[in-house]
């Protein structure tokens, strides 16, 4: 089947007018090049769209069953075209926003729905990878910003700092671990509370068990920091989470926490882009809203206040 929007949109004139030659000057064509479409249309189907008699044409079933699907897809072609027309004139867009677990959850949403709000004709695809998948992502072209952990290799990517998101091993007060300072390693000989294991984080820590010829003893998955925060309160298992997930943490703590010392899980989040000179304006608006609050963060941070 070889049709086309002028291959439709003349059979729609067709119909409306009730034969071929008013449709084929509706549709700005000569006759016999609107009749040679239509004969083309017919025969790469084996099928007659259209019953000729004396006084104009009719459809015929299959006639009306592409009567019904070409206005569908012509409408559809119009909004698309409006669509269009909206990006190139810089009305609307939609920035490709890929990030790690800590940044979806921790730092973004209120971030974006202040963003989105303030721009109602743009939208963001947000979606969560592993920093070295988002990489890969950028240097493909297939993503306009991405928020990603410092251990990963970004020669040639453009990098802006973000923030400091340093991780933390939590144990039930009663754990074992509880009573010394404890390090990865260490911990690996005991059961685990994780995040789902598509997770940007769960990928994460799984290599870093590999790393060091061990594999992760997950005995439960939580959707979210707060589910495997409660889950290790009440004894589960150990878990990691990012220093932020515990800043907001509403209830008191029935669980211990230690900083995680290995290099791997100090860790900083980065903003980084192929370039950000060469962004659209609007993921350069996005960009410029994710910097400042980044700044904003540092000076809160540094104030000897």
């Amino acid at each position: 089947m070889h049709f086309d929007l002028i291959d439709l949109r003349l059979y729609l004139h067709i119909l409306d007018t009730g034969n071929i030659t008013a449709g084929a000057a509706r549709s700005h064509l000569s006759l016999a090049a609107a009749s040679a479409r239509i004969r083309a249309m017919e025969a790469s189907l084996g099928v007659e769209f259209l019953e000729r008699g004396r006084r104009g044409v009719t459809p015929t079933p299959a006639g009306i069953a592409l009567a019904r699907h070409a206005r569908l897809l012509l409408q559809q072609a119009e909004h698309l075209q409006q669509d269009l027309a909206e990006y190139a004139s810089g009305s609307k867009g939609q920035v490709r926003l890929l990030c790690n677990t800590t940044a979806l959850s921790e730092y973004l949403p209120e971030l974006l729905a202040d963003f989105l709000r303030e721009h109602p004709n743009l939208d963001i695809d947000l979606q969560e990878l592993p920093s070295l998948r988002i990489t890969q992502a950028l240097r493909q072209g297939t993503a306009d910003l991405g928020i990603i952990s410092d251990a990963v290799d970004t020669h040639d990517l453009q990098t802006l700092p973000f923030r400091d998101d340093p991780l933390v091993l939590i144990m039930p007060l009663d754990h074992p671990l509880a009573t010394r300072s404890a390090s990865f390693i260490d911990s690996l000989q005991h059961d685990y509370v994780g995040l789902t294991a598509h997770s940007a984080l769960s990928v994460y820590l799984e290599e870093q068990a590999l790393h060091v010829g061990f594999r992760l003893q997950t005995r439960i998955r939580a959707e979210g920091f707060d589910g495997l925060i409660r889950m290790v309160s009440g004894g589960a298992g150990l878990g990691i989470v990012p220093q932020a997930a515990l800043e907001r943490w509403p209830l008191a703590r029935r669980f211990k926490a230690q900083p995680l010392r290995e290099e791997w899980a100090c860790r900083t989040l980065l903003l980084c882009a192929r370039s950000f000179d060469q962004l659209p304006a609007y993921a350069a608006a996005l960009l410029a809203v994710l910097a400042k609050t980044a700044r904003a963060t540092v000076l809160r941070t540094d104030d000897p206040e």
